[in-house]
């Protein structure tokens, strides 16, 4: 989240958040000093499963535990966190257990919550120690039960002190606008959102969201136009859903003080996913949903970490909630094809972005999201037909739109269309110029035909200098350089190329080929057989055995 970018190094100290989490063993019953049959299992297994990013098994495994053995407190912690993130119900039973966990507090809170008990939530929140993530999360918490109980003013106040400090302002001040918003302090709202708006350098899907509403509801039609426009772009991808955006900005996105619970959970779930913290931003992902399972930011970003922690169906049963009428249903129904086609289902995956595509017939994404299942998939012909299809869509190509015409490019060039493919590249670098990815794509295809070997040298190299760490950039160079018959400048950057991607079967294999130009022959062997090891493309390992059998180099790979 682009608008709390000041509080995150705070954020840092979020671990603290969960510091029972360090999993020992189950104690043993009091007394025996045995720990009784089945439980370590049973225990071993959900913490497995846990560390393989899978709650739902997790929380069975460690909910058999917990019956095995009831009372053990680390027990009833790990089974707790496991139905937490699985959007188990027994979440609640365990959290009554563990006074002590700060996570647990807050479901307890929201239960009070969801039952009306605004100054028991608030009991609760100011209960949770000021240390770590808590520090920040405990007075947006506080002050939304205060404007529940009715005390506007005082939840202001509460909030004052963070809005004033340049540190967390950009964090407090869209919750403190919002507050000020639903309390009917419209002078205060003013002053604050404008405060928010001013620490937005660079604009986001759910600020934005917040802000043109305010904009609308205020009396600045024109305005809140404009502030939704600027998504599109620093986000294209975004774009589809501006029509939605833009039919509901009259509306309040946060319109109560339960809603305004579940945002603070949001907004902090962000922060820690941008800290690489998935496990806590799951968490606090659930938390917002708890209070709001209409919530689709929330459901976007938890179905963001489920995907990276390999629940793809779980990020696709997550998506399945949102409200068809959510104003971002566009985006969610994008990412729900995506998932199709990942689990395999690429017909229907097909199937809803041609039914998107009719639907939004001014945004080019469905079909440009349909041309890139399709070069993954190989298919490079009907590729290039859905990428034209997305790019007729677009009037006046900006500079963003650079990648498509990349991509078209790329499924041009591997459908032997090379005259197209050159001029999307370079129509590519005129949106964009000096575009690394596009340069090297450019730069190596003419390399690998041998055309124009200085002209392609000089753009792989100003690849180079923008991203001198990539490998495949690097492997590019190198490989210009061995066309040159320039051999040994050639294996000192291919060692480099192979260092930075070690994996990658093109690059050792090109290594190889830079070896035998040396005449170290046996290196180069020693490299060809490893290229073997890392799936090459069916034609490039061919061209490996082939190049094992005669130990001469041959035909150059062109699989990068």
């Amino acid at each position: 989240m682009q608008h709390v970018r000041a509080a995150r190094r705070s954020v840092l100290l979020a671990l603290t958040l969960l510091s029972a989490c360090a999993a020992s063993e189950p104690s043993t019953e009091a007394g025996t000093g045995q720990v009784p049959p089945g439980v370590i299992s049973n225990f071993l297994a959900g913490r497995f499963a846990m560390a393989e990013g899978d709650p739902v098994t997790a929380a069975n495994d460690l909910l058999k535990a917990v019956a095995q053995s009831p009372g053990d407190p680390e027990l009833t912690l790990q089974a707790f966190l496991a139905c937490l993130s699985a959007g188990r119900p027994e979440a609640i039973r365990l959290a009554q257990q563990l006074p002590d966990s700060q996570v647990a507090q807050l479901v307890l809170a929201d239960v009070d919550i969801k039952a009306g008990h605004w100054q028991a939530a608030e009991q609760r929140f100011r209960g949770l120690p000021r240390q770590g993530l808590t520090q920040l999360l405990q007075p947006l918490l506080v002050a939304w039960a205060q404007l529940g109980d009715g005390r506007t003013d005082t939840a202001l106040s509460t909030l004052r002190p963070y809005v004033e400090n340049p540190r967390f302002q950009s964090l407090f001040s869209v919750q403190a606008a919002m507050i000020a918003d639903i309390g009917n302090r419209p002078d205060e709202a003013a002053r604050l959102y404008r405060l928010a708006e001013g620490d937005m350098t660079s604009p986001n899907l759910r600020l934005t969201q917040i802000l043109a509403s305010w904009q609308a509801r205020s009396g600045q039609p024109g305005e809140a136009q404009r502030t939704l426009a600027s998504l599109q772009s620093v986000a294209p991808n975004l774009s589809i859903a501006l029509p939605g955006l833009l039919a509901s900005v009259n509306k309040r996105p946060v319109a109560r003080a339960a809603d305004g619970i579940a945002e603070a959970y949001f907004t902090f779930a962000g922060l820690l996913r941008s800290q690489d913290a998935n496990d806590f931003s799951l968490i606090m992902a659930r938390l917002a949903l708890d209070m709001r399972p209409d919530f689709a930011a929330s459901r976007l970003l938890a179905a963001e970490i489920l995907v990276n922690q390999q629940q793809t169906q779980a990020a696709l049963r997550m998506l399945s909630d949102v409200p068809p009428g959510d104003p971002v249903i566009a985006v969610v129904q994008m990412r729900r094809a995506l998932l199709l086609d990942r689990l395999g289902h690429s017909d229907d995956a097909m199937h809803d972005l041609e039914r998107l595509a009719r639907d939004y017939p001014d945004s080019p994404l469905p079909d440009e999201q349909r041309g890139d299942i399709l070069r993954t998939k190989l298919r490079f012909p009907d590729a290039v037909a859905a990428y034209d299809k997305a790019i007729a869509r677009i009037p006046q190509p900006v500079g963003s739109d650079w990648v498509i015409f990349y991509d078209r490019g790329v499924a041009e060039e591997r459908a032997h269309q090379w005259p197209k493919a050159k001029a999307d590249f370079e129509h590519a670098l005129k949106l964009s110029p000096d575009q690394p990815f596009v340069l090297n794509y450019l730069g190596y295809s003419l390399a690998d035909m041998g055309h124009h070997l200085d002209e392609a040298r000089k753009m792989i190299q100003t690849a180079a200098e923008r991203r001198p760490n990539d490998g495949a950039i690097t492997d590019s160079l190198g490989w210009v350089m061995l066309r040159q018959g320039q051999s040994q400048e050639a294996v000192r950057t291919l060692e480099k190329a192979v260092e930075l991607e070690p994996e990658d079967a093109t690059i050792n294999a090109h290594l190889g080929d830079a070896y035998q130009a040396v005449g170290r022959g046996v290196e180069a062997s020693y490299q060809w057989r490893r290229a073997l090891t890392l799936n090459p493309a069916p034609d490039d390992a061919a061209k490996l055995e082939a190049k094992l059998n005669t130990g001469h180099a041959g035909p150059v790979l062109s699989g990068q």
